[in-house]
């Protein structure tokens, strides 16, 4: 097989396609031929060697969602059969011409779509579904404040917020991310280079806040989105662009308004749990993607043999949804 390697850490030129031995695969597992993998900001990081990976998962071959035709499968494995259309979050090593997966880890792609649109949905639509509505509860008619509303996160999120019609705020660095945004459904848009966005939300609510924030930016954000917030909201951090140590913290709006605020992260997490999750998210969520009530957004789609400007490309901040890298044709 074909794969992406990081020769060594540091920028997109260390990113290199090498020939390696097809993997090998066990009962409980299927062997997938890839036909697209999506980037995400941490193979931008496992690039530069500030990602640790799960234990047992190379370091060296990137890539945490594909999408593809199953090719074998293990002696156990049941309800899943060579040609079979799937898509899946992975530990690593998404970024290769053939990948092993557990079989609960897979999921099926809707009829309706095509495998480099599938290739968009796993890490993006599972974070978001897990941080919005099974860790926050987000419910029918309370509101939602999503940061980076343009990254593959924000606009997951936004389309399934949008569709059980939970109002929704969205932050951008530009009109045009922000325009984009409202097409999927977002009902107030901030542009955070013009606007206090928290003043905002306080505005749009009439002083109460929002019920539910999903932040990927960090402490920067973090007096204005305790200023967000409404009684009892609840605050789920799924990354931290703009920096991690807020260097004067008040913690006070957290008692008076009796706010919940947790972190995730779904790479780390041990198979039982990320199976249970690909489950719900497939009972859920996978109809809404069949029927085209959601949808992946794909922003620009590279060759493999093109990884290193896909991964500059990504460090621009200029994308809106998902950037993907054909691998196989």
């Amino acid at each position: 097989m074909r794969a992406v390697v990081i020769t060594e850490p540091g920028g997109p030129e260390v990113l290199k396609i090498q020939e390696m031995p097809d993997p090998t695969f066990g009962a409980e597992e299927v062997l997938v031929a890839v036909h697209a993998s999506a980037l995400n900001r941490l193979d931008l990081l496992q690039r530069g060697g500030t990602y640790p990976v799960p234990f047992g998962v190379r370091a060296d071959i990137p890539g945490v969602e594909m999408a593809g035709v199953i090719e074998a499968v293990g002696e156990r494995v049941q309800g899943w059969k060579p040609g079979d259309r799937v898509m899946a979050l992975l530990s690593s090593m998404g970024h290769a011409t053939k990948v092993v997966v557990h079989e609960r880890m897979l999921m099926p792609v809707p009829t309706n779509l095509d495998l480099t649109q599938a290739a968009a949905i796993p890490e993006v639509f599972l974070t978001a579904y897990d941080a919005v509505f099974l860790q926050c509860g987000l419910e029918m008619g309370e509101s939602l404040l999503i940061h980076a509303v343009g990254s593959g996160v924000g606009s997951a999120a936004l389309q399934m917020a949008h569709a059980q019609s939970s109002r929704t705020f969205g932050t951008a660095g530009s009109a045009e991310k922000i325009a984009q945004a409202k097409a999927l459904g977002l009902d107030v848009g901030i542009n955070y280079k013009e606007a206090d966005f928290a003043e905002v939300v306080e505005r749009e609510t009439g002083g109460k806040g929002v019920n539910v924030l999903i932040d990927v930016i960090g402490a920067p954000y973090w007096e204005q989105n305790m200023r967000s917030m409404a009684m009892k909201g609840r605050m789920i951090i799924v990354g931290a662009m703009g920096g991690a140590t807020v260097e004067s913290m008040d913690i006070g709006a957290i008692s008076r308004k009796r706010l919940t605020v947790r972190g995730t992260l779904l790479r780390a997490r041990p198979l039982e749990e990320k199976a249970t999750l690909v489950q719900a998210f497939v009972q859920r969520i996978v109809p809404l993607l069949a029927n085209g009530t959601v949808k992946p957004i794909v922003d620009r789609v590279f060759p493999i043999e093109e990884i290193g400007e896909a991964h500059a490309y990504m460090e621009t901040n200029a994308n809106f949804g998902k950037i993907v890298l054909n691998i196989g044709g």
